[in-house]
């Protein structure tokens, strides 16, 4: 088989889609699947409209060649792919691991619903309608659809598109190369409660923060913890604000973006990892977590119970910031219960591998030309 892979990044690149691609460029070869390459990544330079124009030139140049195209995403480079390969007469394939109108209408458009309420909810703002009209327009376009958890096809099943179409197949996380810890955080008073992500509304770290603080204040007389943010985003300065405001800079450490080895060198010398996400469709760092043997409390969002299960870490409710502030408190006060928690999720981590992703994969891809 001849596969095109339209991708909106590649390393270097950082991030799940570029991680994906480069496992399937890898790793597809060995099943049979000669794989060739679009990076949208190569035109973003260019204006609007124009990237996406320009893009689609690509994909159609070399889709008249292949067997089949996949698009890594349903807008970017799903909308481009999907017309290149009904220009070229190909069978499409897209992968979903988000709802992306959903994502802009939180981050630009004042949308303030959860994605389980946007996806029932008619939405009123122009631009967040038309990229749900253009996600919803790709998968119904699409041959087969590919969803990184269970959570996640029920929400495109939700856009009104035939579940039959929609295969589950999880995605494999690596975490064979671990980095250096950075100073700043080696020096860092223990014990270390870290968490990565986006800084984002949806992933929950103000709420973290203000956590934190009512259990370093409760304890201000000889507490050493240490909250340790790893990631950057649109929410940086306004959280960095509210550490200080709170008065706890000192031990709330936002350590900016890190190379991939580097943020794994990180969370694998955590005391705790958390992720308070309001929304996750299936969370690489979570995986990680898992593989590298962390301390886990996570939210029971989206599709992080499929991750965790009973015994591997503690799941808490959305916005349960009484539970989240117990749950890291029994564990940052009994090493028991953190190595308990740190042996059943090296052991379950297994069912996240890469072979079991890209025969997967071959086979859904075989089944659609």
């Amino acid at each position: 088989m001849r596969l095109l892979i339209a991708t909106p990044l590649y390393p270097p690149d950082i991030g799940g889609p570029a991680t994906y691609a480069k496992l399937l460029n890898e790793g597809l070869p060995a099943k049979g699947i000669d794989v060739e390459l679009i990076k949208f990544s190569e035109v973003r330079h260019l204006p609007k409209l124009i990237r996406h124009y320009v893009y689609y030139r690509r994909v159609l140049a070399v889709a008249r060649n292949v067997d089949i195209i996949l698009a890594l995403d349903p807008v970017s480079v799903g909308l481009p792919a999907m017309k290149a390969a009904r220009k070229a007469g190909k069978p499409f394939v897209v992968k979903i691991v988000g709802d992306y109108a959903w994502e802009q209408g939180v981050q630009r458009f004042g949308v303030t619903h959860t994605l389980d309420e946007f996806v029932k909810t008619t939405q009123t703002s122009p631009f967040v309608v038309k990229l749900q009209e253009i996600q919803k327009s790709v998968a119904e376009a699409a041959n087969g659809i590919i969803v990184p958890s269970q959570y996640l096809k029920g929400v495109v099943t939700q856009w009104g598109i035939d579940p039959k179409k929609i295969q589950v197949i999880y995605n494999a996380v690596l975490t064979d190369t671990i980095g250096q810890i950075p100073d700043t955080v080696r020096k860092l008073p223990r014990p270390l409660i870290v968490t990565v992500g986006r800084l984002v509304s949806w992933k929950g770290i103000e709420g973290l923060i203000r956590v934190f603080d009512g259990l370093w204040s409760a304890h201000r007389e000889g507490s050493s913890a240490t909250l340790v943010i790893v990631g950057s985003g649109p929410e940086e300065k306004a959280l960095k604000n509210y550490a200080e405001k709170l008065g706890i800079e000192d031990h709330c450490v936002f350590i900016g973006e890190l190379s991939h080895p580097d943020t794994l060198a990180v969370m694998k010398v955590a005391d705790v990892f958390v992720l308070n996400s309001s929304y996750e469709g299936l969370s690489h760092t979570l995986i990680e977590a898992l593989q590298l043997g962390a301390c886990i409390v996570a939210t029971n969002a989206g599709g992080n119970p499929e991750i965790i299960a009973r015994g591997e870490g503690i799941l808490i409710n959305v916005g349960d910031e009484r539970f989240l502030a117990s749950s890291l408190k029994m564990l940052i006060e009994h090493q028991e219960k953190r190595i308990q928690f740190s042996s059943a999720a090296k052991g379950s981590a297994k069912r996240f591998s890469l072979e079991t992703m890209l025969a997967r994969t071959a086979d859904f891809l075989t089944e659609q030309q």
